[in-house]
């Protein structure tokens, strides 16, 4: 197995992922660092799904792989950033070595890089193979093939007005992020869901989309979640008042159903033992590690990145998380992924003496940022910390709210994948004090 590194006298940064946080954290690190390191990227594709504004094309009848792509190969170049198309095969943190093989053909041979400092940015899998009935009567808008398959459904006539089930299983958490106070008295929850927000967008675009169609309304939809209240990383008030709002319009709500169980034609079956009608299901799965992370000494029971609140693992200082296979995100949110890269940049440059301790050693405080599409030009807003131990509870509906996430996305990628500060402060703005 070959290593190809060369090191040529730089600390070379390795990041291995590609979205949201990994490409972040390259970027943030070239910044800080300039010229004095070698940054590799290894990533399984050459761009940056842009999942967040997938469901509003699915309900707009777009072809999300005509919008939401954004290709990284020239965004990496622009910060000098070596980009490796791969599967990742494994990781030896005690050798600084991690193993690789190009996709670009099948077939292709394994290889090696060594590293000075690694940041991992791998996302996670999703288990939707372990959803049964999921692939004969299951959909989701968490990539290209199941928004586009989504779609179809909805306006090729697969869908014939009846019941609607949207929800998530049973995330398994994992300890990794036990003992962290990230603001005073507070911690790092249990959740028993990997991400909410989505499946409260869902329900409020599909009950728009349904009276559009005149298929229906909001009456034959149910929401529901394993736990014993949705969401409820955005704080109780947040969730009250969204609740109150659904129930005014007629949907129905299952809470603690513990799991999904099972998948027919017309129902889905729950782990508690209920079991509702549901002609189409929209679903979020469990969240799970990838396997070449389990069992590594920088990883938890369940295979997530065992982090302090700057980022750095405790056993091996020179390895980084940032993203959704941090074992400290929860909820898995990118909003929470850029906040970690930057910490993850900071932290490397203050190691190779670019930034004192005083400006680097910013402990990650968790904000739940969510902005959700509800259809006929409208969304809501949250802004929250309350679940971890915070004081801030915001909840906005309206355009302005709606505008902010069709444009970040034209921000993001005109930006080369970044999104200035004083752009994220005029956004909070905009959401919290200008009503439309």
């Amino acid at each position: 197995m070959p290593d190809h590194d060369t090191h040529q006298g730089q600390p070379h940064i390795l990041v291995l992922g590609g979205n949201f946080a990994g490409l972040a954290a390259a970027q943030d690190v070239r910044r800080l660092c300039g010229d004095t390191v070698r940054i590799t990227l290894i990533n399984r594709r050459d761009y940056l799904l842009f999942i967040p504004n997938i469901p509003a094309d699915v309900f707009a009848n777009r072809n999300p792989a005509d919008h939401q792509i954004v290709p990284i190969r020239p965004i990496l170049k622009k910060s000098d950033v070596t980009f490796i198309q791969a599967e990742i095969g494994a990781v030896d943190v005690d050798a600084k070595s991690v193993t690789f093989v190009p996709n670009e053909r099948s077939g292709e041979e394994s290889e090696a890089l060594t590293y000075d400092y690694l940041v991992i940015a791998l996302g996670n899998r999703l288990s939707f193979d372990r959803i049964e009935g999921f692939a004969e009567y299951g959909h989701t808008v968490s990539d290209l093939y199941h928004g586009e398959k989504l779609r179809k459904y909805l306006y090729d006539g697969g869908y014939k007005g009846g019941p609607v089930a949207i929800g998530s299983a049973r995330f398994h958490q994992g300890n990794g992020a036990a003992g962290l106070a990230p603001y005073p008295g507070g911690s790092i929850p249990n959740a028993l869901s990997a991400c909410e927000g989505p499946p409260l967008e869902l329900a409020m675009s599909m009950a728009t989309w349904m009276g559009e169609q005149k298929t229906g309304g909001p009456e034959q939809i149910t929401i529901f979640t394993p736990g014993e209240t949705i969401a409820e990383d955005a704080g109780l008030e947040i969730v009250k008042k969204f609740l109150g709002l659904a129930g005014g319009m007629g949907m129905k709500y299952k809470n603690n159903v513990q799991d999904i169980k099972k998948l027919t034609a017309t129902t889905i079956e729950f782990a508690n033992g209920e079991t509702i009608d549901a002609e189409l299901k929209i679903l979020l799965p469990d969240w799970v590690a990838h396997d070449f992370l389990k069992g590594l000494p920088i990883s938890d029971d369940q295979g997530f990145i065992i982090t302090d609140l700057l980022m750095r693992n405790p056993k091996y200082p020179n390895v980084f998380a940032a993203g959704d296979c941090a074992a400290v995100t929860v909820p898995k949110l990118g909003a929470i992924g850029h906040q970690e890269a930057e910490i993850v940049a900071m932290q490397i440059a203050k190691d190779l003496g670019h930034l004192s301790a005083e400006k680097a050693d910013q402990k990650l405080e968790p904000v739940v940022m969510c902005i959700g599409d509800m259809g006929a030009g409208k969304a809501f807003y949250i802004r929250s910390n309350v679940w971890f131990g915070g004081k801030d509870e915001v909840l906005e509906i309206g355009r302005v709210p709606y505008q902010l996430k069709m444009r970040y996305r034209d921000m993001f990628i005109a930006n080369s994948g970044r999104i200035p500060a004083i752009g994220l402060v005029l956004a909070q703005f905009a959401a919290e004090h200008i009503k439309v």
